[in-house]
């Protein structure tokens, strides 16, 4: 009778350890998942900026360092693996790329800076969705890092929370550009 109990004890723990795990790892997938969608759309929105900085020539005199600067940020992206820090500092060289755009009336009027500019409010609406997706997925795991009993299996097997997308203090305020570079 007490092996039996026992053995029942034994087998409901292995079961919650089992299936608590395998939450674990649902989720997990989940957030890369997330991960991978914005990457996606960063690449994507990496492959219309030298587009959007060509059409800008014409208009502004400081676009080689800013093609510069996109080009090693999106070197340093492809090398390394998801960061939001990185994908918080692209979003601002991104940002003052169209805040320079916009500063030349006649550069607002052409057509394919109207078309560059409407793709790329595409890939940013995805963007924002993608981000919110990410940080429901981190929000969803983050639970069950912290949450009683999940977080006994996540100590076990080392589960770490996972660090949201926030916004910057810098994108709280306007964007300034400086020609004076």
């Amino acid at each position: 009778m007490i092996i039996n109990i026992c053995l029942i004890i034994v087998i409901i723990i292995t079961g919650t350890l089992l299936i608590t795990y395998n939450r674990f790892i649902k989720a997990n997938n989940r957030v890369k998942q997330r991960e991978s969608d914005i990457d996606v759309l960063l690449n994507q929105r990496f492959d219309l900026l030298p587009n959007l900085i060509e059409t800008v020539k014409g208009y502004a005199k400081h676009e080689s360092s800013t093609l510069t600067e996109i080009t090693n940020l999106r070197s340093e992206y492809q090398k390394t693996d998801f960061s939001v820090d990185e994908t918080n500092q692209i979003d601002r060289s991104f940002n003052k790329i169209i805040a320079l755009a916009e500063s030349y009336p006649e550069l607002k009027a052409n057509t394919n800076f109207l078309d560059l500019q409407s793709n790329l409010k595409e890939i940013e609406d995805k963007l924002i969705i993608a981000r919110t997706n990410y940080n429901r997925s981190v929000e969803i795991f983050n639970n069950l890092v912290e949450s009683i009993p999940s977080n006994i299996v996540a100590k076990i097997f080392a589960f770490e929370r996972k660090e949201f997308f926030k916004l910057d203090d810098d994108k709280k305020e306007n964007i300034k550009v400086d020609f004076s570079k």
